[in-house]
């Protein structure tokens, strides 16, 4: 990826794809395939060892990343993550920790952002509706009761609820939008989970039955979170876009290595002009993706002026063109790339879910109008 990487930063990427090569390859992805958690709670604590789960942790609370880029360095891991499929709550409980250093009291901070960083806690955000994975309001409502809030609705796609130990949930108030950290079994929540494209991820639907939120469980200010869902959304983005970008690039080596290897009329298929342009053609795409992604991650861990638009533009391109470049590399493998056992269809999923599952290219074009519109007004 066009990072503009350091040293410490390259070296940081090859240890996490060496990380991953050795305790999480594709096979065992496969293996994980019907496991209700979906992930392997032993890879999971190597990286936290790795400094996975600690980027967006103040120093003085456990955390810290490698190049004092938080936001840089997690979209580092999560390309990797996407070349190997990875699965598992690790950019989720990012995102979560990004929101909660920006806007957790210190209390609540020095309780949970320590367990985070070292691995100990699974956090996950609530935020989509069952019929938008990328709602205008929140469809969580909270109404106040006593000192606290009350807790209704149901929130959906949420990354592995199940295995959570805490839930950020993003909410609808009388006075605006809210944030409750609560812990995934408290009373009244109910996880369901969805059968899913990807096989690799879980998701779930969250339901909200008269949960009592403590005034202690409030992130940020009731009625004042907007600006706080905006950047974890950011973050989201980022992050998405860097794990798409991940699993095309290993879709489309798989593709050229193949057709390298194949061989019809005497001759490498790939040594057929129609098919090398292309498999450049993908590259080329390949390679913008790379650019809009690095480029936006800097401006929203620098807050540039474009900090709101460089997510929107990276998530409408990476997401409509990896999943193109795939569908077509699944084309250029012919019947193989049709078949269960072949790994392409895993990468392909991945990309297809992530287009859609923070809202679609079509909804974040529209978003980037609606900007342009607003700062002409």
């Amino acid at each position: 990826m066009a990072f503009g990487l350091s040293d410490d930063q390259e070296l940081f990427r090859s240890t996490c794809r060496r990380a991953l090569q050795e305790r999480a390859p594709v096979e065992r992805v496969r293996e994980l395939l019907d496991d209700p958690v979906g992930f392997d709670r032993a890879t999971w604590a190597a990286g936290a060892e790795l400094g996975w789960t600690a980027m967006f942790v103040p120093e003085e609370l456990g955390g810290g990343s490698v190049s004092g880029e938080a936001l840089v360095d997690a979209a580092i891991v999560a390309e990797e993550f996407g070349r190997s499929v990875h699965p598992g709550p690790a950019l989720v409980t990012n995102v979560v920790a990004a929101g909660l250093a920006r806007a957790a009291s210190p209390e609540l901070a020095e309780r949970v952002l320590p367990g985070i960083a070292a691995g100990e806690l699974v956090a996950t955000w609530a935020f989509a509706g069952p019929d938008d994975a990328l709602p205008a309001e929140p469809p969580v409502t909270a109404v106040p009761d006593g000192a606290g809030h009350r807790l209704d609705g149901v929130a959906s796609y949420v990354p592995d609820a199940a295995a959570a130990d805490l839930l950020l949930v993003s909410a609808t108030t009388p006075d605006g939008p809210a944030q409750f950290l609560l812990p995934r079994d408290a009373p009244g929540i109910e996880v369901q989970p969805l059968e899913t494209l990807d096989l690799a991820r879980r998701l779930a639907s969250v339901r909200f039955t008269g949960v009592a939120a403590g005034p202690e469980t409030v992130v940020g200010t009731v009625g004042g979170a907007a600006g706080d869902l905006e950047h974890q959304l950011r973050v989201a983005l980022v992050l998405q876009c860097a794990e798409t970008t991940g699993a095309t690039a290993r879709g489309l080596a798989m593709t050229v290595q193949y057709a390298k290897d194949r061989v019809a009329f005497g001759r490498p298929i790939g040594s057929y002009q129609a098919l090398k342009h292309r498999m450049a053609d993908h590259r080329m795409w390949l390679e913008g993706s790379a650019a809009i992604t690095a480029h936006a991650a800097r401006a929203v861990a620098l807050d540039r002026p474009d900090a709101a638009i460089a997510p929107r533009v990276a998530a409408a391109h990476v997401g409509r063109r990896s999943t193109a470049t795939l569908h077509d590399c699944i084309q250029l493998h012919g019947g193989i790339g049709m078949t269960w056992e072949y790994d392409l269809h895993l990468y392909f999923r991945r990309v297809i879910s992530n287009e859609v599952l923070l809202g679609s290219p079509d909804q974040h074009q529209r978003a980037l109008v609606d900007i342009a519109e607003e700062a002409a007004a």
